[in-house]
């Protein structure tokens, strides 16, 4: 079977440095611009990709970060640590949906992606119809040390999975969640702690939150019953400081829930969708 994902490379300036971005798209309409978790890739969002009814009217659209997946480093990164900002990761989203010349697309991220998408809910918000914030929250400080995610004595893509297999429900199919994992196996060196360095560490959006306006881009939070680095607490707390913003609960999800438990995302995801302004409303308004 061939399946109906197409993988291409766009090569954007991010920061003053060219940067060659890997990503796949599938369908057709209102374009749905997908961010992945960290230390992850693409690969997480295959099941919605290849959804054909939700592809028949959304053009569906994920993307790998510089230095995640089939997105190479810089050049020179052997010489600087990978340390993700809020900025940069802002400037990457924007410029990714500038060169594939996408018009208000609606906003999926997932972990340290709806954390992202919550920062251009507030700062950028003409640039997208809407945010879908998955397993997001304002701020979460670590309850682990990053660090132990790159060292010379322990394998970092097996630690980052063994910290993202107490993420996963129980509910979860066995090889979706052996898949899930395999892909935080294989994080470039150091990828994973940098990314955390920004979930954990960077801005956070506490006092923030009530400068967007949802009547103008909607803001839907999804978050899973199993998820205890971004609880269902800890999504109600931000979407709670957000007038207008909704949530959803996934009683059997955990923290990455397009991979782990594709079917019991996939009708959360769908009901997100169905929340987001459509391209003709957007027209008439």
């Amino acid at each position: 079977m061939i399946e109906q994902i197409c993988g291409r490379y766009v090569t954007v300036e991010i920061a003053g440095r060219q940067q060659r971005i890997y990503f796949e798209e599938a369908g057709q309409g209102r374009p749905v611009l997908c961010l992945h978790t960290a230390g992850s890739d693409t690969r997480q969002w295959r099941h919605i990709l290849n959804d054909a009814e939700i592809t028949a009217t959304n053009r569906v659209i994920a993307f790998d970060m510089p230095w995640h997946g089939k997105s190479l480093p810089p050049e020179g990164f052997q010489t600087e640590e990978y340390l993700l900002s809020t900025e940069v990761y802002m400037e990457t989203v924007l410029a990714v949906a500038r060169a594939l010349d996408l018009d208000q697309p609606v906003l999926a991220g997932v972990s340290m992606g709806g954390r992202i998408a919550l920062q251009l809910a507030v700062h950028h918000p003409d640039a997208f119809s809407g945010f879908l914030a998955i397993e997001a929250s304002d701020f979460q400080p670590a309850w682990y040390d990053i660090d132990w995610f790159h060292r010379p004595d322990a394998h970092g893509g097996e630690m980052g999975a063994a910290l993202v297999s107490t993420n996963i429900s129980p509910h979860a199919p066995l090889a979706e969640r052996w898949n899930t994992l395999w892909m935080f196996q294989q994080s470039g060196p150091g990828v994973f702690r940098g990314d955390l360095s920004f979930y954990t560490q960077d801005d956070s959006l506490v006092g923030q939150l009530h400068r967007i306006d949802t009547a103008k881009t909607p803001v839907h939070f999804i978050v899973g019953a199993y998820d205890f680095t971004c609880t269902p607490e800890d999504a109600k707390r931000t979407a709670d400081q957000i007038d207008g913003a909704t949530l959803s609960i996934m009683e059997e999800v955990g923290h990455f829930p397009m991979s782990e438990h594709p079917d019991g995302f996939r009708p959360f995801f769908v009901d997100g969708l169905a929340r987001m302004p459509q391209p003709q409303a957007q027209i008439a308004g």
